[in-house]
């Protein structure tokens, strides 16, 4: 267990390191939860009717986004997250340029 908990710290880590304009710029379009996972640039934003858990920022935009129901799931995915595969719990849909993928799991 011990050995997850540090490896987790190690690909995940909160916004330090991350230029501070990007940082600022982030907050300002929203984005709340920003760090860095794998040596990508993750954070949390409310959609309209939606909490994405938001891939792959930068000032051009984003990679993709998963979209959560509940802010409290998008938040829980997102620190348990490694940056491999998709991230766990209830998300409902993965947008991004080309990706349109509903959640596997939540179907029947």
């Amino acid at each position: 267990m011990t050995s997850d908990v540090n490896t987790r710290a190690r690909r995940q880590s909160p916004a330090r390191g991350l230029a501070p304009t990007l940082i600022e710029f982030l907050a300002n379009q929203g984005y709340v939860e920003i760090r860095v996972i794998d040596d990508t640039v993750c954070g949390l934003r409310r959609f309209n009717f939606t909490v994405g858990l938001v891939v792959g920022l930068s000032f051009e935009g984003y990679e993709r986004r998963y979209c959560y129901e509940h802010a409290r799931d998008a938040l829980a995915a997102l620190l348990a997250w490694d940056g491999r595969e998709h991230p766990g719990g209830p998300w409902i849909k993965c947008k991004g340029a080309g990706v349109d993928l509903l959640n596997p799991a939540l179907q029947v």
